[in-house]
Order: C-alpha cells, then sequence, then structure tokens
C-alpha cells in the first residue's frame, strides 16, 4: 500500500527526542484496514519512506487513533527541514530492503 501526503514536522520532547510527521486522517484510515496484518507489536506498522532524495525504513506510532511517522534527524540535515516546516512524504507500509541513503 502505498502513499503520499505533506506533513509538518513537529517535536516530541519525550524520554528521547524525536522529530514526527502526523499522518493526515486520511491516510490513517486506509492504514487501520490493514494494521492488524502489518503491526508487529503494539501497533507500530513497518514503512519505507522517502522525503525529497532520502529513503529510509522505519515504523509508525500508534498516537491517539492516529499514526506519528519518525523523521531521523539525519534525513531532517540532509533535506534541510526546519521544525513547523512542511515536507512532501512518499510512504509504503512493508519493510524492503533498503537503508537511509
Amino acid at each position: 500500500m502505498d502513499f503520499e501526503f505533506s506533513g509538518e514536522i513537529v517535536y516530541w520532547r519525550g524520554p528521547s527526542p524525536f522529530h514526527f510527521i502526523a499522518l493526515p486522517e486520511s491516510e490513517c484510515e486506509r492504514i487501520r484496514t490493514v494494521a492488524k496484518s502489518v503491526t508487529y507489536g503494539w501497533g507500530v506498522i513497518p514503512v519505507t519512506v522517502e522525503i525529497g532524495r532520502t529513503r529510509w525504513t522505519t515504523s509508525l506510532f500508534p498516537k491517539a487513533g492516529g499514526y506519528l511517522l519518525p523523521v531521523k534527524d539525519r534525513v531532517r540535515k540532509t533535506e534541510a527541514l526546519e521544525l513547523g516546516q512542511g515536507a512532501v512524504v512518499r510512504m509504503s507500509l512493508g519493510q524492503p530492503s533498503g537503508r537511509i541513503r
């Protein structure tokens, strides 16, 4: 299942600081239809993501009925993404081979 959407980079200060993009509700609805078959525990869902020319694998985090996409610092720096800035995200569910490039 493939997705393309735009979202804003947000900061979460939790036990370890992270930057995320909240998925739009329309995308969350699509994911919920297959979530049980693709999750590997406590609701996280493996994905392959592209922002700009950077591609990496990660997992969506369930949050308040939706999903958060973690955005690695290396991705933010490579793609010059700042807190509060929007980004176009291309994402596929599952975990094909290929790490950050």
